[in-house]
């Protein structure tokens, strides 16, 4: 047979072979089933919420390890999270470095943790930090010397807890007598400050139905006269606890069914009454602190609701409060009003990212009539800068760091006149504070970190921070 003969007779049995073959294709395209090897996911039993389907039973503070006991002469106190007035303003007599002197500070120590964005509060010399023992699947508050870095000892508690941008997150609180904790899965733990003792514990799932945030709990516990005070959301929006005995004072009712957000709750003093000022997953609120109604709402509202919410309210003594939270939230501006008694609250306008003041993750700082803080990413052509506004209009940018001077999720702090702004990758920062212009300092990278997030802790000029792995205690006294 000849090559023409060939493609003749080819040519001419082509299309019943090509119908056949899409006969065969269609017959496979609807038959065909390309997921009959999977295993059906089961809710809770995959992605974030593996470790909310592990049925465990969590003995709270039950266990304690002494290492030594030692006395410390240290002045001044960082008792919880944003220091004792809630500003996250160091306020000393100590004068503190301009600059680096071109050398790298000269770490006094140092400690592996794991993996996570827990700060320190610091309390009579010593240093307390919530962990998070990967080996033991601990919770565990662990104390250390301020100059030294020695342990002394720690409490800790097993619980599962999967990486999810690290575990702990949150500040303790600690007055003369107590220290609170809340861990990655809402266990509320308060001790004996001097001993370690355990007086109590709560479970916030197991009690209040508590929806634990999409990070973990990222909200610092708050100790106001010795009363321990925890947004649980679910079945109660706000509670106070007897820190002595464990005894629940109040609960704020949650009819709209407000979560945990990873915000922590700011006292707050305007009209006559002291309140906490609370952004939650769903709304915002403030409850009474004290007297005969402590813990019932003086105020809320639920147009400020977004699902991520980790910056704290700034409250101003005109009544102002600033609301901001990052993934396109942008931000909000209250004005709190007292009328015959009761608190109204007015919505005095809504930000857009871009637009103004807004932070994703850490809380502006205001001082001196001015807002300072980091915008987020999703801040335009000024994402991730350091910027000054003026608090009565978020917008009003007095100056921003500019182009070359981003930064990311890392805190920042004032003290001495300074910022101190730690970033993402363990550089530190020094900027004069200024309402004319962004000054920068100095910087210098203390180490090879990563996701430096925590907030920073000072205490008579020693400095405490951490990235995602290793706590470390620096000198940042002038000589």
């Amino acid at each position: 047979m000849t090559s023409g003969h060939f493609f003749q007779k080819l040519y001419k049995i082509l299309p019943a072979v090509l119908l056949l073959l899409g006969v065969v294709a269609l017959f496979w395209w609807v038959f065909y089933n390309p997921t009959r090897h999977f295993v059906a996911s089961e809710p809770g039993k995959d992605g974030f919420a593996a470790t909310a389907a592990i049925e465990e039973r969590v003995d709270i503070g039950e266990h304690f390890e002494r290492f030594a006991g030692t006395q410390t002469s240290f002045n001044e106190q960082w008792p919880r999270f944003r220091g004792i007035r809630s500003d996250n303003i160091y306020n000393s007599d100590i004068p503190l470095i301009n600059s680096f002197g071109g050398q790298t500070p000269e770490i006094l120590w140092s400690v592996q943790m794991g993996e996570g964005h827990a700060g320190a509060a610091i309390y009579d010399g010593l240093v307390y930090v919530l962990d998070y023992d990967e080996e033991l699947r601990a919770d565990m508050l662990r104390c250390f010397v301020l100059d030294t870095g020695e342990e002394l000892w720690r409490r800790w508690y097993n619980v599962h807890v999967r990486r999810n941008h690290g575990m702990s997150r949150t500040v303790p609180a600690v007055t003369e007598n107590f220290i609170l904790t809340i861990g990655p899965r809402g266990h509320v733990m308060c001790l004996e400050r001097e001993t370690g003792d355990l007086i109590w514990g709560i479970d916030l799932v197991e009690q209040y139905n508590t929806e634990i945030p999409l990070w973990y709990t990222g909200q610092c516990p708050l100790i106001v006269d010795d009363v321990a005070i925890i947004a649980p959301g679910g079945d109660a929006l706000m509670i106070g606890v007897d820190c002595a005995t464990g005894e629940v004072l109040w609960e704020t009712p949650n009819p709209n069914g407000w979560q945990m957000s990873h915000s922590s709750i700011m006292p707050f003093e305007f009209g006559g009454r002291k309140m906490f000022v609370y952004s939650a997953s769903g709304g915002a609120a403030g409850v009474a602190a004290d007297g005969p109604d402590a813990g019932t709402v003086l105020w809320e509202t639920s147009l400020w609701n977004h699902p991520v919410v980790a910056a704290s309210p700034v409250c101003m003594p005109d009544g102002k409060i600033f609301l901001t939270a990052g993934y396109g939230a942008g931000s909000m501006l209250l004005q709190l009003s007292v009328n015959g008694g009761d608190f109204e609250v007015e919505i005095l306008k809504t930000f857009r990212p871009g637009e103004g003041m807004s932070s994703e993750q850490q809380t502006p700082i205001l001082v001196d009539g001015y807002m300072f803080g980091v915008l987020p990413k999703d801040a335009r052509t000024l994402r991730n800068q350091f910027v000054c506004v003026r608090p009565e209009d978020p917008t009003d940018i007095v100056w921003a760091s500019g182009p070359t001077a981003r930064f990311g999720l890392g805190p920042f702090i004032l003290a001495d006149g300074k910022f101190f702004l730690l970033d993402d990758d363990a550089t530190l920062v020094i900027i004069q504070k200024s309402t004319s212009g962004y000054v920068e300092l100095d910087r210098v990278k203390l180490f090879d970190g990563h996701d430096a997030w925590a907030p920073l802790a000072i205490v008579d000029g020693y400095m405490v921070l951490r990235d995602a792995d290793q706590l470390i205690c620096i000198d940042i006294r002038r000589n």
